[in-house]
């Protein structure tokens, strides 16, 4: 597979010939981290990997983001990329303009009971995550937030 790019996101057997973890395990442990801010001991029943294997699961996901996005995307901007995106924004009639916002919620298939209270809101009838951003034409992302809806000032109609 042509972007995987090191070895770690990939199933491997052991020595008892058994099947490890799939790259999905691994993904989604690192992912949900990042989103819920949830400990790596809280993974073990839901996705089947202990806190070790959590914690390196999302070391290896960040480190594979900033290897790939980092010297383009994850850098504080310039001097010329402020102006650039400035002359965007007035060219298409929104002077000092730096990006558009936008907010969605993610539909949270397996959000275990005791928390369906907290991620339903508003017209929402399920469980959502809710990611909010901030892009300019050329999908740079200025400002990403993923969370529950309501803690980050989200306001519901």
């Amino acid at each position: 597979m042509p972007w995987v790019r090191d070895d770690y996101f990939t199933q491997r057997v052991d020595a008892a010939n058994r099947q490890g973890l799939s790259p999905l395990q691994k993904c989604t442990a690192a992912i949900r981290q990042l989103a819920t801010s949830s400990a790596a001991d809280e993974l073990d029943e839901y996705l089947k990997l202990g806190e070790t294997t959590a914690m390196e699961a999302l070391k290896n996901f960040v480190k594979g983001v900033r290897e790939i996005f980092g010297e383009r995307y994850l850098r504080r901007p310039t001097v010329e990329d402020i102006e650039c995106l400035h002359k965007l924004g007035e060219k298409r009639g929104f002077p000092s303009m730096f990006g558009s916002i936008d907010c969605m919620h993610w539909q949270w298939e397996r959000c275990p009971v005791a928390w369906k209270g907290e991620f339903t809101r508003g017209d929402q009838k399920v469980p959502t995550l809710i990611l909010e951003a901030v892009a300019s034409l050329d999908l740079w992302i200025w400002h990403a937030f993923f969370g529950s809806a309501e803690s980050n000032n989200d306001i519901l109609y």
